[in-house]
């Protein structure tokens, strides 16, 4: 299946697709319902369709990942199993340049963008290809009389449901389901409406790595399927990325089993310049924290704190840097911002943009729908100076393309104005002295703070987030836990 992406063609590249459910090894039509149409963000023109999941389709998908897990897959030994991993992930790795357009045309990420993926997709499968070998539990020695023998034992959790956005739609089907698959579970996966097309590519490259039936399935469809994955009552765990109004219906849904979750939901950065900064390289980075991906990163740094002695020089430097950024076709390889995902999102940021408007911040460039680009979802990259900390723009997550600058004194002011927000999943900070970076970087309430970069991702590292940005962890070994619970066993 793999192709040169330079040669690509709709036709020809949906023409390869599955386009019905995976459940239970086989390629399954719907039960009921018309096809789902899925657009290419940067023209609007339909790409094709696929299966339009029910509930129903949910029903039965979860039905054959628990004879699996009952099954077959529970006797495959953690050798067995990272031996499938690492085949699934020499498959996906021949098919790339497949997946790089598939995501591309279906999502509007720019080409160079998807294609960069390649890197992290074949770090994180072998990551837990490798972590599969690595689980054990403990001896303990109690202090019960006649000193019995006490074990850990650490066994799957069953049945998870893996509920994926649309802002990386295969990265995100490696991230959610390699660990699960390490950790001995099986699968449902329900990926976004707006982006079904590679999460099919996953489930076809499952199957050609050996993958059992059932181990692995696939349900496209929209908010009523998912709302059932994250309500029925015999999936086990429920692995989530994206909104945190949704991440809220879903912890709701848990309670029909008190099922376990990981949550990874919205975000709202705090990316701090202090005077002292290397400001060349922070200003690409201030750029680049908000600006990758047209701003559709939930860790994106979108709230720009810039100390006062060099804040009118450093916004000036950043607004330069963004407007080298070339706006255009996702295919072209010279392009590094691509639309938005669909019209809707777009809609949604211009809102955010007319709210700052309103709301007295000064618009420094972008603001606008880039009329020789009109027949996609394309927001030009904004920024917006002089906004206050209860602006619209300064406290609810965008999604999209729009950086709001704020000014500040000294550093107690900053840490406090940054964690006053109901989010905490990413922070950066730029300094030069160690003692500040220690000190900011400590009193940060998020999950990840970045010190002199911004947004660099490893598979060793865990990544998640505080308050409103959910809980659990992925990636490292934390991400594994996720996925297992422990017994503990008594021998008298």
């Amino acid at each position: 299946m793999s192709i040169q992406v330079t040669s690509i063609k709709t036709q020809e590249l949906f023409r390869d697709l599955p386009k019905k459910l995976l459940i239970d090894g086989d390629w399954r039509d719907a039960q009921a319902g018309e096809p789902l149409e899925t657009r290419n963000p940067a023209t609007g023109a339909v790409i094709g369709s696929v299966a339009r999941g029910r509930p129903g389709d949910i029903d039965l998908a979860v039905d054959a990942a628990r004879r699996a897990l009952n099954g077959p897959w529970a006797k495959l030994t953690p050798f067995e199993r990272q031996e499938i991993l690492l085949g699934l992930a020499d498959i996906i790795e021949k098919n790339y340049d497949l997946i790089a357009a598939v995501d591309t045309m279906d999502m509007g990420a720019p080409i160079t963008r998807t294609l960069a993926g390649r890197r992290r997709a074949m770090q994180l499968l072998r990551y837990y290809a490798g972590q599969a070998t690595t689980i054990h539990g403990e001896t303990l020695r109690s202090s019960v009389a006649g000193d019995p023998f006490v074990c850990t034992l650490k066994e799957p959790i069953g049945v998870v449901g893996a509920i994926t956005p649309w802002n990386a739609p295969f990265g995100m089907c490696v991230w959610k389901i390699a660990p699960a698959l390490a950790a001995g579970c099986t699968v449902v996966l329900k990926p976004a409406e707006q982006t079904p097309l590679s999460a099919l590519l996953f489930g076809q490259f499952c199957l050609e790595a050996g993958v059992p039936p059932g181990v692995v399935n696939v349900v496209t469809g929209e908010g009523d399927a998912g709302a059932r994955l994250a309500e029925h009552p015999d999936v086990d765990k429920v692995s989530f990325t994206g909104s945190t109004s949704t991440g809220q219906k879903i912890v709701r849904a848990s309670a029909s089993n008190i099922k376990k979750l990981s949550l990874e939901l919205g975000g709202k950065s705090a990316h701090i310049i202090m005077s002292d900064a290397d400001l060349e390289k922070a200003a690409v980075a201030g750029a680049a924290a908000v600006f990758n991906n047209s701003g559709q990163i939930c860790s994106a740094g979108t709230r720009l704190f810039v100390q006062a002695e060099i804040h009118d020089a450093f916004v000036d430097m950043v607004k330069a840097e963004t407007e080298k950024l070339k706006l255009g076709d996702p295919l072209d390889p010279g392009t590094q911002l691509g639309p938005l995902v669909d019209t809707n999102q777009m809609e949604r940021v211009l809102g955010y943009i007319a709210k700052g408007h309103a709301e007295g911040a000064t618009l420094r460039t972008g603001g606008e729908r880039p009329q020789e680009l009109a027949q996609g979802s394309f927001v030009a990259p904004t920024i917006f100076s002089n906004v206050t900390d209860d602006m619209t723009i300064a406290r609810e997550e965008i999604f999209g393309p729009v950086l709001s600058v704020f000014r500040f004194e000294t550093a107690d002011e900053v840490v406090g104005r940054a964690n006053s927000s109901e989010y905490g999943l990413g922070a950066g900070l730029w300094t030069q002295n160690i003692g500040t970076a220690h000190s900011i970087g400590r009193a940060l309430r998020t999950g990840t703070v970045w010190i002199n970069s911004y947004q660099s991702m490893d598979p060793a590292v865990p990544f998640g987030g505080y308050k409103m940005s959910g809980y659990g962890r992925e990636s490292g070994s934390a991400h594994i836990e996720e996925y297992l619970q422990t017994k503990s066993m008594w021998i008298a």
